[in-house]
């Protein structure tokens, strides 16, 4: 068979490059890759009046679907998963909740084979190692410091899969698990928090270089207290996480952050849980019930928002039509910031020849048409 049977040219629409957007430009599809050039009898699609955006790329994922990533069978987390990706999410990150250590350790061996298959980009734990006065979502009696050891035994059970820890690096042993992280290769991420900004610039020096969904379980800023919103928005070596779905964040504090950090230093996130594309009902996260009302998540006992039903193709037409913020932006905080992160950029993240063919094509309203993840239609933008 020859190369042109496996090459398909997207013409026509407006195009999300690295270096700018391309009116009328085209994206070639050979095989699971982006190519540079087309073989002579490509197929075309035209694609007129629409964007072609890179593949969304979601760090911080608890499920979707109906299906929780903290408790699901493989079959339910690939559920979740397709769920995602349905809605534009080609490459996704699964996330635990706080829950017993030995209990992690196992999630993290079922995990870690869906990363060695490919269907997910990595492990990210968030809790035990977190504050009970910033729980949010997560049991109290389930929480513990983050001893170094521990922490260890939880990267470990992931077999090189883990590829971020949630801390509260102000506890004892903080900063020794921030260091032993960073030695590993994986992400320090400080959230769930209630550190000083003092605190939290010591823990940015010791290697943190995430904040766990910025604003959301940590102090506000005060006068004569900033606390640990201002030292992570104003240091270049963190990247912060914002929850874009109209509840978890005010539109001023979505602006604050881009404005003060920079288009290049945010990481659109879902932090999704299982209701995500799936509806209103009685779910849990971990061993916590919620109820999800319309499309708000809430815990049933206390009332804390618990995750989001968040997926990134709303967070994409949201930031773009209620923020107002430019599509370059939005896609370098949906897409290239996450990949770099989690060190994954030199195959996803954006439209380049020689990455993975992980696109999503927007109309003009900046609805979904279409997604391809590794050069097939999940979504066909023709029905």
């Amino acid at each position: 068979m020859s190369g042109s049977a496996h090459s398909t040219v997207l013409s026509g629409a407006r195009v999300v490059l690295p270096t700018g957007t391309v009116r009328g430009g085209r994206v070639i599809v050979t095989g699971d890759r982006i190519a540079g050039s087309a073989p002579e009898g490509a197929a075309t699609m035209d694609l007129s009046g629409h964007w072609i955006v890179p593949g969304f790329v979601d760090m911080h994922n608890h499920g979707g679907g109906g299906a929780s990533f903290t408790s699901g069978t493989p079959e339910e987390v690939l559920r979740g998963v397709a769920t995602h990706r349905r809605h534009g999410t080609t490459t996704l990150v699964a996330s635990t909740v706080t829950g017993d250590l030995d209990e992690l350790a196992r999630r993290a061996g079922l995990l870690a084979e869906l990363v060695q298959q490919g269907d997910i980009a990595g492990i990210h734990f968030e809790g035990p190692f977190i504050s009970p006065c910033r729980k949010g979502a997560h049991k109290e009696d389930l929480l513990r410091h983050p001893d170094p050891a521990e922490v260890r035994k939880l990267i470990d059970a992931a077999h090189g899969t883990a590829r971020m820890v949630t801390l509260a690096t102000e506890l004892p042993g903080g900063l020794d698990s921030v260091r032993l992280l960073a030695e590993h290769g994986v992400i320090a991420a400080i959230g769930h928090t209630d550190s000083t900004y003092e605190q939290t610039r010591q823990a940015i020096d010791a290697g943190a270089t995430v904040a766990t969904h910025l604003y959301n379980a940590m102090p506000g800023m005060e006068h004569r207290a900033p606390g640990p919103i201002a030292a992570l928005l104003e240091d270049e070596r963190i990247t912060v996480e914002l929850i874009n779905d109209g509840t978890h964040l005010h539109p001023a504090m979505l602006e604050l952050a881009f404005h003060h950090a920079g288009a290049g230093r945010v990481a659109l996130i879902t932090d999704a849980m299982d209701a995500a594309g799936f509806g209103d009902g009685i779910y849990h996260l971990g061993p916590l019930e919620v109820e999800v009302r319309d499309g708000v998540a809430r815990l049933v006992e206390g009332g804390s928002i618990a995750g989001s039903t968040l997926t990134l193709d709303t967070a994409f037409k949201r930031s773009v039509t209620v923020d107002r913020l430019p599509v370059e932006s939005v896609v370098q905080a949906i897409s290239a910031n996450p990949a770099r992160l989690l060190g994954v950029y030199d195959r996803v993240g954006s439209l380049e020849p020689g990455k993975y063919a992980d696109l999503v094509v927007l109309d003009a309203d900046f609805d979904l048409k279409g997604v391809m993840r590794h050069g097939e239609w999940i979504v066909n933008p023709l029905g």
